[in-house]
């Protein structure tokens, strides 16, 4: 090790400043090798890359009956929020929780649109958009379904306009509605009640005029018949429908067993998607009923109501779909909203799979 004899002969040979020099950096020389010698010499820590093509569910930790649309590039969700109608926009699907977030609609204090806002379904309908949603004045039992309009192009601009109640057949109670297009006709889906008793609920189609009109009679698809519909539940309960269309079939599916339940499941009805879905004997049960159940290793209990949505590049289907993350918890705030891809098997029937474990690793949708 240099001494300081030597340093001072240096001082006396190159001058003070380049002795000052050589004493710092002998100095750091120094603290280096005790450090190495001492085991202190910690290498940094280096965080790994993140990934960008995977996402974990949830993908929003509250929100039920979720319902999604593709519109152009880009996707509004809403869900139900219980006392007003909320739209999310986002580009991804998979980045959900940082999607631009707006009420585009606060009900009345008072009516019979008033509370108990249920399952909001955004819909582009002859160039223009419209929500349908259900909601009563506090008592259940009036629960009926009404509609929003707005004629801009982007639902997040522009006026929404309370149109009113959609007036149904015979003035039953009414919830989860939803409107679709086949054949060039437009016809309107939803659960309700026989009569005027909570016994079941069914699944009922009617005619539509217009967007805001339903016209004719309607027409019972489904009432809750198998065990697993039944589930050992009072009331029973069909609910959630939602139409699909691919190739030439088309298909409802329907959540049953109750919300209240870890039984809750989705279960589809398909017909020929030539034939007349007024006609009940167009349509029949899919054999692989039920298609979607609770997948109690991954926390997810009670899938359901769920809707589907396209990904970016057109190629995949997916569905959308609430379920908790804990037994028991039944029809509350727990139930998140989750997605994953679907199949379809060479009958063109569907194939949903297992609900996907929570903070599974899954491939993005395409595009994104």
């Amino acid at each position: 090790m240099v001494v300081l004899k030597d340093i001072i002969n240096k001082i006396n040979k190159v001058g003070f400043a380049f002795a000052l020099l050589l004493c710092i950096s002998l100095a750091s020389c120094v603290a280096c090798s005790d450090s190495s010698k001492s085991g202190t010499n910690i290498p940094p820590v280096i965080d790994p890359p993140i990934g960008t093509s995977t996402f974990r569910n949830p993908i929003l930790n509250l929100g039920p009956d979720p319902w999604v649309v593709k519109n152009g590039n880009e996707y509004f969700v809403t869900f139900t929020t219980g006392n007003n109608i909320t739209l999310l926009r986002t580009s991804k699907m998979s980045d959900l929780k940082n999607a631009v977030k707006k009420v585009i609609w606060i009900p009345p204090a008072t009516g019979f649109n008033s509370k108990e806002i249920w399952a909001p379904e955004l819909h582009r309908i002859n160039d223009k958009w419209y929500v349908y949603y259900a909601a009563s004045d506090g008592n259940n039992v009036n629960h009926r379904m009404w509609v929003l309009e707005n004629t801009s192009t982007d639902p997040f601009t522009g006026v929404w306009h309370d149109k009113g109640e959609l007036k149904l057949p015979d003035n039953k109670w009414a919830i989860d509605g939803s409107p679709f297009e086949i054949s060039g006709k437009l016809y309107f889906i939803w659960s309700g009640w026989e009569g005027d008793v909570n016994i079941r609920q069914n699944i009922y189609i009617a005619k539509m005029e217009n967007p805001l009109s339903v016209i004719g009679q309607r027409v019972c698809l489904l009432k809750p018949a198998n065990s697993w519909e039944i589930n050992n539940t009072n009331p029973q309960v069909a609910e959630g429908p939602q139409f699909f269309l691919k190739n030439d079939k088309a298909f409802v599916f329907y959540s049953a067993g109750a919300c209240w339940t870890d039984g809750y499941s989705i279960g589809a009805i398909s017909m020929e998607s030539i034939s007349d879905p007024i006609n009940i004997n167009s349509w029949k049960r899919l054999d692989a009923n039920p298609l979607f159940v609770s997948n109690s290793a991954g926390n997810a209990f009670g899938p359901g109501h769920n809707s589907f949505f396209k990904s970016l590049d057109g190629n995949e289907d997916w569905i959308l779909y609430h379920a908790n993350p804990q037994p028991a918890q039944g029809c509350g705030d727990n139930r998140s909203i989750r997605m994953q891809k679907i199949s379809w098997d060479s009958n063109g029937l569907p194939v949903l799979g297992m609900p996907e474990s929570l903070n599974k690793n899954i491939v993005k949708p395409g595009g994104e």
